[in-house]
């Protein structure tokens, strides 16, 4: 019997799309550093929000999968592979490794996160992604999207651009399917005979949801740089695509989408293993 196949909703389920601003002029080398930068970035309060998406995806793993067999263990299970602190030194190490010896990037990197329009975006991101934990705020923002999809309006084609700059729909994409494999991993070991699935059929299943989750990925990012950069003038919304295609951009962006696939695959790991034994009515 296959195992049931659950996108894990935006890498909490896609990986947040990472948008980077334009640089600023000078930076004082000796402030640039991996913990600086996570600092500048509000790493604490972004992973918050992911928490909360990683929870309420919980629930409706318990609901869909195991709905009498889940319960307060489940949700303490959930709650511990959230541990914010781990999530945090997790990904901050990985931060460290790619970019921790290269100081030049580092110093342009966090001149701009401690400008203020370093600040404003920072906030802006956080502010849309915790506003997509409403249900008819995120509706609203898709609907928003295509409004301005049908109305060709200018900041459309600049969300491509910063879109493309990034290569955001094919990193989101990967990163979401290499989440769905990891948690029909853990999974398969947990939940009985579906451990004896291989891996090529495990791979399948999540191949088949390469369509769908690039077609969500495609609104969802629409949706969410709409509303978060809403308040930004065009000519700011142009520096990010500048940035983007320039070397530091490219360096940030791959080490925060490595840092979001290395933690998060784990964290799926663990909620599938999690959830196949709750699947079995076993002690978590």
């Amino acid at each position: 019997m296959p195992l049931p196949i659950l996108v894990l909703a935006a890498l909490l389920a896609l990986t947040p799309p990472l948008v980077l601003p334009a640089l600023a002029e000078e930076a004082p080398a000796a402030e640039a550093s991996v913990p600086a930068l996570a600092e500048a970035l509000r790493l604490d309060d972004l992973l918050a929000v992911l928490r909360d998406e990683g929870l309420a995806h919980g629930e409706d793993l318990e609901a869909g999968m195991f709905p009498d067999g889940g319960g307060p263990r489940w949700r303490e299970r959930v709650g511990r592979i959230y541990d914010l602190p781990r999530l945090r030194a997790d990904f901050e190490a990985v931060l460290q490794r790619e970019l921790g010896t290269e100081a030049a990037t580092l110093a342009e990197i966090d001149a701009f996160f401690a400008s203020e329009l370093g600040r404003k975006v920072v906030a802006l991101e956080i502010d849309a992604r915790r506003a997509f934990l409403d249900e008819a705020q995120e509706e609203a923002a898709r609907v928003a999207a295509e409004t301005r999809a049908a109305d060709r309006d200018p900041r459309v084609k600049l969300l491509q651009r910063f879109i493309a700059a990034g290569d955001l729909i094919e990193m989101n994409v990967a990163g979401g399917l290499s989440g769905n494999l990891a948690f029909l991993t853990g999974l398969a070991e947990t939940s009985g005979d579906g451990g004896s699935l291989p891996q090529d059929e495990l791979m399948a299943q999540v191949w088949a949801q390469e369509e769908m989750i690039r077609a969500d990925t495609t609104a969802w990012l629409q949706a969410y740089l709409g509303l978060a950069y809403a308040p930004l003038t065009e000519a700011e919304l142009a520096s990010y695509a500048d940035f983007m295609e320039s070397p530091a951009g490219e360096r940030l962006n791959a080490a925060l989408f490595l840092a979001f696939d290395e933690v998060f695959n784990r964290v799926s790991y663990e909620l599938g293993r999690a959830a196949g034994v709750a699947m079995q009515g076993r002690d978590i």
